[in-house]
């Protein structure tokens, strides 16, 4: 049985939260772009850690779903890795470089899938770093008039 794009970001998700990520956050892009179905986005409080999610995940896609990315890049310097399975792209950030591309924020329009996980985002963070905060709109209203 072929794994549904859903079901490969919910192991990847499950991989990562295994593995202490935090701020968990998956993105329906589905109706946005045709580039992939869904961003995986968390972060890894150090290097180690974020090597260490992102060979959880590679892991348990495979085992799980019997699939191999199509590519890995940023192992490097281990401060944003991205693991792209095509239909799934799982985003991996230190602390500071999630802060920094907010992607949260570039695909704010899109709907959140609820993860029942520990280390997902609340729906209020995941609110406020997508700038859709009331207080947001507000400032954005009156800079519009």
């Amino acid at each position: 049985m072929t794994a549904t794009s859903l079901q490969i970001a919910q192991v990847a998700a499950a991989a990562a939260d295994s593995k202490k990520a935090e701020d968990i956050v998956l993105i329906d892009l589905s109706g946005k772009t045709d580039v992939c179905d869904y961003f995986l986005i968390c972060t890894g409080g150090n290097n180690r850690q974020v090597d260490a999610i992102v060979d959880e995940v590679r892991a348990k896609v495979s085992k799980n779903c019997e699939l191999q990315p199509i590519s890995t890049e940023g192992r490097e310097g281990l401060r944003w890795v991205l693991v792209d399975y095509g239909c799934v792209v799982v985003h991996v950030f230190t602390p500071e470089m999630r802060d920094f591309y907010r992607l949260e924020r570039l695909w704010g329009d899109a709907p959140r899938v609820e993860l029942d996980l520990e280390g997902a985002m609340a729906p209020e963070a995941f609110a406020a770093a997508a700038g859709s905060s009331d207080e947001g709109d507000a400032a954005d209203a009156e800079a519009e008039e």
